[in-house]
């Protein structure tokens, strides 16, 4: 059914193909065609972009990339359908579509390859898309028809599904129109999977099912609108609905956690022990290992609440704030050869005495958005001195505590979102009067003093069209500021509102993520619809938690550390071996540099030295990246010289390995005279005694009866000093992924 207006059946006359002459087309080209242009109806926007679309034309591999292809450009998955107008209308003197003799263009002639082209074919000969095309193009190209209906909405069936491994199914998708018609579209769409590995989806729509249960998200995209389908792929065999019933709850983190994994047949691991339990909350929570003492001090309660007393007693040491200030650093610290020495400092100072107040999340963010003067005693203020144009504020501030992704839409509509340029500059709008008085970017060391202020006078405007813009939220509704007010203010206001769940989610998966190994959401700052939560109840009910809780961080973190399911093993069953993503187990992750390098210092009891730190100073208290270290460097920190927020790669390489091995640092650590090893061999303890200390000081735990048999022999060879044994049973132990990873 046409959308536009009744057609009659259009017979097409084909005659003797003709010699094409000067364009020197194939001899197999198109036959000229008497098309009745009066009656053909194609819409450029509603029938031609979605050819352009559906057939990779202007996705980044081909003309959609940022200067185009051989000449021809056209706008990243079409955004921008004026510009793509005139790019075939009115560029390379009208070849690209010729009214007069439609077969002759090189629209057609080039993407059913009938011309050499270096897309390859992109359309059929002679198919349903290219008599599209040279309909429009015989009716004179018009860029609109009269009462053409807008598009409004896509939709797919089915939006949930449940397959078994191997199952297959078409999907459908659908496009609404502002008249009320309702057309297929499934052909002319694309699609995507955010697990490939569980669900694929193929160029048509045909969803497979992989062999491993889980979950995935089917994104079907047509003309900048997505839709999406759900699909679920439990594990084979029954599991009595009575395991589920009769699990443990601490509370609702157990509920949803059990609630999803039914769903999907898994089952969880068993606990963990309680030493391995102290490690991980230890580590969590204050970035630091518990001594000797304290494992044997845990290990030995016997009372049922020593678990939730002890992360209580954690939340209130004051390794905490830094632990935790160090996290938001990597997010917000400035390079301070950018904006000098005393401004990085003071920022760094801001963020650590916001954890050790135990300020709430909601006033930490709008004292930082709305943030003013000296950068020397507001430390807050640094971010509009590091950042000084508006969509490089917008863009941070939009990331870090909306999880919106907006850098695409500075240039193009979001490839997998609904966010465009008006999206992007309306919300820069709100920084664009941020005034600032002082000496600007200086030098380091010399950087001086600037004062931030809310100015007078400021606007953003669209690029393309150079209208002004007036500031407006991402979604929702905002109050729309005074002009003599600091814009800034109406925008803290919407960013932190009760209305607002994208301002508690994003951080709540930002530290579930910390503590559970990974986040419900993948990258932990990316919330969209094409990005689905995998637990969504979850994630939902975390945030209203927070919110609940006046935005108290150390409510939340205590509440996931003292779940059920934050204690679970990390030693997969049979039922749970295939799930990374459903917390059925402790996902293992690697120390942050920070936590590993003062974790080298804390086992062999020799600390740090740092250049601009005092003596003693961990690497976790340590206000820049630029205070050098081989070692962290080596295990992740980040790049001193990349703009926040930077990301992190906790993934093991060799290059670390081999560091461990052979660091002359740790290897001075490890046979220091006023080490671990050396106090332990000129003490009366026993062998047995000594390998019992080294094992509880490097893995928080006793040694098992073989590794005690093996710590033994390593004391009993002959002409080794008792020194040198426990020197190499620690850098041994040392070396081990137990020690290097979170269990």
């Amino acid at each position: 059914m046409n959308r536009h207006r009744p057609i009659p059946v259009l017979v097409f006359l084909f005659g003797v193909a003709a010699c094409l002459g000067g364009l020197g087309h194939p001899a197999g080209a198109l036959a000229q065609a008497a098309w009745p242009a009066e009656e053909a109806g194609v819409s450029f926007e509603l029938d031609v972009m979605p050819i352009l679309t559906a057939r990779g034309c202007n996705m980044g591999a081909c003309h959609g990339k940022a200067r185009g292809q051989n000449g021809f450009q056209l706008s990243l998955l079409g955004f921008d359908p004026e510009f793509d107008y005139a790019a075939l209308t009115k560029e390379a003197r009208g070849r690209r579509v010729f009214p007069a003799a439609p077969d002759r263009s090189l629209l057609t002639l080039k993407a059913s390859a009938r011309l050499a082209h270096g897309g390859g074919q992109r359309i059929e000969p002679s198919g349903r898309d290219e008599q599209t095309l040279l309909r429009w193009i015989a009716s004179g190209m018009p860029r609109r028809l009269a009462d053409e209906p807008k598009l409004e909405s896509v939709r797919v069936t089915p939006t949930e599904l449940r397959m078994k491994p191997g199952d297959s199914l078409a999907m459908k998708v659908e496009a609404v129109y502002s008249n009320g018609q309702v057309v297929d579209v499934t052909a002319r769409s694309s699609y995507q999977s955010n697990e490939s590995g569980i669900v694929a989806v193929d160029d048509t729509g045909l969803i497979q099912a992989g062999p491993i249960p889980g979950e995935a998200t089917i994104m079907a995209r047509y003309m900048g609108l997505i839709a999406t389908c759900n699909v679920l792929i439990p594990l084979a065999g029954e599991v009595p609905a009575d395991l589920y019933a009769g699990l443990p709850r601490h509370n609702f983190i157990d509920d949803l956690v059990w609630k999803k994994l039914q769903s999907l047949g898994i089952t969880p691991s068993p606990p963990t022990d309680d030493s391995r339990l102290l490690r991980r909350a230890f580590i969590d929570i204050i970035g630091r290992v518990p001594t000797p003492d304290e494992v044997r001090q845990f290990t030995a309660d016997t009372t049922p609440e020593k678990r939730a007393a002890l992360v209580d007693s954690l939340l209130e040491r004051p390794e905490y704030a830094d632990h935790w200030a160090n996290k938001w650093a990597d997010l917000l610290r400035p390079n301070p050869y950018r904006v000098g020495l005393k401004a990085t400092l003071n920022y760094d100072a801001w963020i650590r005495d916001s954890f050790r107040k135990n300020k709430p999340y909601d006033q930490f963010v709008r004292e930082l958005v709305t943030a003013e003067g000296s950068t020397w005693e507001n430390g807050a203020a640094t971010l509009f001195r590091d950042r000084r144009d508006p969509d490089e504020i917008g863009t941070l501030v939009s990331q870090l505590f909306l999880g919106v992704r907006l850098d695409c839409a500075k240039c193009h509509h979001h490839p997998f979102e609904k966010w465009g340029q008006e999206h992007f500059y309306s919300f820069a709008a709100y920084f664009a009067r941020v005034g600032r008085k002082g000496t600007g970017l200086s030098p380091p060391i010399s950087g001086g003093e600037e004062i931030v202020m809310a100015g007078k006078k400021g606007d953003v405007s669209h690029p393309l069209t150079g209208e002004v813009l007036a500031p407006q939220p991402l979604f929702g509704e905002a109050r729309q500021p005074a002009e003599d007010e600091d814009r800034r203010h109406a925008l803290a206001e919407w960013i932190t509102s009760d209305d607002n769940h994208y301002f508690r989610e994003v951080i709540a998966n930002r530290i579930w993520a910390d503590m559970m190994g990974r986040g419900l959401v993948e990258p932990v700052d990316d919330l969209r619809a094409t990005n689905p939560p995998t637990n969504p109840e979850l994630l939902a009910a975390l945030g209203n938690y927070l919110k609940e809780q006046n935005y108290d961080l150390k409510q939340l973190i205590r509440t996931i550390a003292t779940s059920y399911v934050y204690g679970l093993s990390s030693e997969p069953s049979d039922r749970n071996v295939a799930d990374t993503q459903n917390y059925s187990r402790h996902y293992r992750q690697r120390l942050r540099a920070e936590v590993l390098l003062d974790a080298v210092a804390d086992v062999s009891q020799v600390p740090f030295d740092f250049s601009a730190m005092p003596p003693g100073s961990r690497a976790s208290e340590i206000w820049t990246h630029r205070i050098g270290s081989t070692f962290l460097d080596t295990f992740g920190r980040p790049d001193p010289n990349k703009d926040p927020p930077c990301e992190r790669f906790d993934d093991p390489t060799v290059v670390q390995v081999l560091h461990l091995m052979n660091s002359p640092e740790l290897h001075q650590k490890v046979t220091s005279d006023k080490g671990r090893p050396a106090q332990l061999a000129s003490s009366d303890l026993s062998v047995d005694e000594v390998v019992q200390e080294l094992y509880l000081a490097v893995y928080n735990r006793p040694p098992a009866t073989d590794e005690l048999d093996v710590g033994r022999q390593i004391f009993a060879r002959e002409g080794v000093p008792r020194r040198q044994a426990a020197e190499d049973l620690m850098w041994a132990l040392m070396n081990t992924p137990e020690f290097l990873f979170k269990d």
